[in-house]
């Protein structure tokens, strides 16, 4: 796989080799980093956690139908508040870093948020006693993994030019998804425990876990802990960042130039409207990947082995996709491959709506008819392979407007466009789903969100705007 480098014909062959070794190192953060969102918030603890919360509501007199619904509103109520953090801190540590010309200190920190909260997952016993405790040990580690995002992704437009930006990007997520199907493959293999007690393949949990306290299923903490840890050593061995001077090295002096960017906004029109195409547009997405699993657990009836078959196969057709992606990302331009996986995603999620286990838009199955389960295998690929591409080119066109000397800032803002609504998704789909008492018809406003991303793209530039 050829990579590209800032003028490699002025680089001498040692340097070409650490620029390549740069590249190389900051695709392994994808990778090492990505099981997180594939094994805990997607496929993994998610469904544990909703299945755990279900039962623990049930005990107390719940129909299962609304224990379904408050399972839902709980793990929706981790993420908003996980999210609301993300967004206030976001773009003042960006400002900060920048000022202080230091990112790495930053990825230090939060990788030590990631460990601590995924670590702590395992503590998720079957009882419900560790619900609360749980969510908040789910969101130390999501908000550990979404800060080094920040500050990762911020190095990307310094390893090659427009017209490599979007492979660079495409790959890494390429990367990250192939890392996430390995680290879910393995997890179903090894420890994973199904209602037999057995993993997918048969085995007893391994490491001499006990399947009745679900330790197998319950593992995927530690596992994705360790799997971060030893992942990272690429990164942190070959990615230097640049020297930059520090010019204000403080939180005040960063509140003052962060609130200088904010009040240009308005004038920068591109910027502006992509940072609200996208925050919409992230957020029902980022929504959809939180909920997917719980949706086919609660709607479905799934067992963790399902949801993480499903998962696999979204996570393959996510690696495939984003490298072609990537490619077109860098063919195209950003902004077409966005609209594309916009569109998909919608008719996607409209079909999924219509499906319950009797019937599909209004069509009856026959009972106990595998339409629903093959129909929902097949839209989880698609969202996998649609979702990856769009946060591929996304993070590629937000290269297109991130001004040279302050990255890390527009990445912060970035960030914060993500997460300043990021409550609006899941709490959209809390409301809803507890309003109705249905988690199908809960999903539903996602559908909106992801309209109103597709219309704020009028008023984006494609070539973007770094000045």
């Amino acid at each position: 796989m050829s990579v590209a480098s800032p003028e490699p014909a002025s680089l001498s062959p040692d340097a070409l080799r650490a620029a390549r070794r740069r590249i190389h190192g900051w695709w392994a953060f994808d990778w090492a980093s990505q099981p997180y969102f594939t094994l805990c918030l997607t496929f993994v603890f998610g469904p544990y956690f909703a299945a755990v919360a279900t039962e623990s509501f049930m005990a107390q007199g719940l129909s299962e139908q609304v224990a379904d619904a408050r399972a839902q509103s709980l793990w929706s109520l981790g993420q908003t508040v996980s999210g609301i953090v993300i967004a206030l801190c976001a773009p003042i540590l960006g400002a900060f870093a920048d000022n202080t010309g230091r990112r790495m200190p930053w990825i230090v920190l939060f990788s030590a948020f990631y460990l601590i909260g995924a670590t702590s997952l395992w503590f998720m016993v079957p009882d419900g006693s560790f619900l609360v405790g749980a969510l908040i040990a789910f969101g130390i580690g999501l908000i550990g993994a979404e800060f080094t995002t920040i500050f990762t992704n911020s190095m990307l437009p310094e390893l090659g030019d427009d017209s490599a930006i979007g492979r660079l990007s495409g790959t890494g997520f390429a990367w990250g998804y192939v890392g996430g199907v390995l680290a879910l493959f393995l997890m179903l293999i090894f420890f994973a425990e199904g209602e037999s007690g057995r993993t997918f393949v048969g085995f007893e949990p391994a490491l001499g876990l006990n399947p009745e306290m679900r330790e197998g299923t319950r593992f995927v903490g530690p596992f994705t802990a360790v799997w971060y840890a030893v992942f990272m050593i690429p990164f942190f061995l070959w990615v230097r960042e640049p020297r930059r001077p520090a010019t204000h090295p403080s939180f005040k002096a960063a509140l003052q130039d962060l609130w200088v960017t904010v009040k240009s906004l308005p004038r920068r029109v591109s910027l502006f409207a992509y940072l609200g195409s996208s925050m919409f547009y992230r957020d029902a997405l980022n929504a959809l990947y939180g909920f997917g699993g719980t949706y086919a657990v609660l709607v479905l009836n799934w067992s963790i082995t399902q949801v993480g078959i499903f998962g696999i196969i979204g996570a393959v057709t996510s690696a495939i996709a984003t490298w072609l992606g990537g490619k077109a990302d860098s063919a195209l331009g950003p902004k077409p491959v966005i609209i594309g996986s916009i569109v998909t995603l919608i008719v996607v999620c409209g079909l999924v709506l219509g499906m319950t286990r009797e019937s599909l838009w209004g069509i009856a199955l026959a009972p106990g008819s595998a339409v629903p389960d093959i129909t929902f295998y097949i839209c989880g690929a698609i969202i996998g392979g649609a979702g990856g591409v769009l946060q591929s080119a996304s993070r590629s066109m937000m290269c297109r407007h991130a001004p040279p000397a302050r990255p890390t800032e527009a990445f912060g803002l970035y960030a914060l466009s993500g997460k300043a609504t990021a409550f609006i998704g899941p709490a959209l789909i809390g409301l809803t789903t507890y309003v109705t008492e249905s988690a199908r018809l809960g999903m539903a406003p996602l559908i909106g969100l992801f309209v109103v991303g597709l219309v704020l793209l009028i008023w984006v530039r494609a070539e973007g705007e770094t000045a």
